[in-house]
């Protein structure tokens, strides 16, 4: 028990640790997951023609495609069912030129046992010690489109507000700006550009030193030092072009390719000490605008093994939608044959179109 409560108060200083770095690759990488069912079944390569409420998230100049008001919802679980991904979001437009939208992401991991105080000053275990917790991330966007004097080019702005809670230990606020792109030629030809934490998102942590002190020296020659109360989360851009082609006024094809890169070098399949590359490819089959088949690839991964050599991963995604006078209703399976080492969820979403009530 000793060592289940030592290894218990060695995790949570980590996760303090891990959360609170100064500069780190990887920060409020729930913001990365991704949302609506529809667009996760092609492996998120919809960076192009994102086109709809969810776009705030994808790329804020698809909002430009709204005709009326719309709402998305979205629900997945990981870790069986341990952590729960949940998305909101609304959009409509405000003119011929403009739109704006609202979306709400939470990635959260309820009632955890916090073991960290079982063992009393004298060393007695006391189950009446134990409490609960729970670890949550949010982000609020705010997102504007506008159209640009350009035939078919528009551009869209996202004002990101990030809120982080670990229980009573710690919390953070952080604030960041995302710029999207989106071009459409008239052959149905799609290019899009997502710039996201142009400004770098700053995150500002809050500790709790009373709580912190509890646990400071719960490890005997283990004394810790409070950490760093800042992170920052550097910039990211996706390019993205796609193509729709109809065939005998009933059936579409939507094909999909976009370029994920970071500017730090990791396993990606492309990789340099400057940026690194990750492609990703998707398509849409689509029957009177009513039923939809989806699937798509990425994720590709050089994974180091055991003997030193590395081999390709990726992540293959499938998906089917329906949709019926201004509801539309999504599913997606992420990871198909557990094919990379990246997350794999059951993912169901809805899209409701205000016309409805009209």
């Amino acid at each position: 028990m000793r060592l289940r409560t030592s290894l218990t108060t060695i995790f949570f200083i980590a996760s303090l640790n891990i959360f609170c770095q100064t500069v780190r690759k990887y920060s409020n990488e729930f913001m990365n997951i991704g949302v609506d069912a529809a667009a996760l079944g092609m492996s998120s390569a919809v960076t192009s023609h994102s086109a709809d409420v969810n776009s705030g998230y994808w790329n804020p100049a698809g909002l430009l495609n709204l005709e009326d008001n719309q709402l998305a919802l979205m629900h997945s679980s990981y870790f069986a069912n341990i952590a729960n991904y949940d998305y909101a979001a609304f959009a409509m437009p405000l003119d011929d030129q403009s739109a704006m939208g609202i979306s709400l992401i939470r990635f959260a991991v309820d009632d955890i046992l916090n073991t960290t105080q079982l063992i009393d000053e004298q060393g007695n275990i006391n189950y009446d010690r134990i409490s609960l917790f729970s670890t949550a991330d949010y982000g609020l966007t705010f997102s504007y489109a506008r159209e640009l004097p350009v035939q078919g080019l528009n551009y869209g702005v996202n004002a990101k507000v990030i809120r982080r809670i670990i229980g009573d230990f710690a919390s953070s606020w952080g604030f960041g700006l995302d710029l999207g792109v989106q071009f459409k030629t008239q052959n149905n030809w799609k290019f899009g550009v997502m710039a996201r934490d142009i400004t770098t998102t700053f995150n500002a942590w809050s500790i709790d030193e009373t709580e912190f002190a509890k646990i400071q020296n719960a490890v005997a020659g283990q004394n810790q030092e409070l950490p760093e109360t800042t992170e920052i989360t550097i910039p990211k851009l996706q390019l993205g072009i796609s193509k729709l082609f109809d065939f005998n006024y009933d059936y579409t094809l939507l094909t999909a390719v976009n370029l994920n890169v970071r500017f730090e070098q990791n396993n990606d399949i492309i990789s340099s000490s400057v940026a690194s590359i990750n492609p990703a490819f998707g398509f849409e089959f689509g029957y009177v605008d009513m039923v939809y088949l989806r699937g798509g690839v990425g994720n590709f991964q050089n994974e180091l093994q055991i003997d030193n050599t590395e081999q390709l991963s990726f992540q293959p995604s499938f998906g089917v939608g329906f949709k019926y006078n201004g509801v539309q209703i999504d599913y997606a399976f992420t990871d198909i044959g557990d094919q990379s080492v990246a997350l794999y969820s059951n993912v169901f979403s809805l899209k409701l179109d205000f016309n409805i009530f009209r």
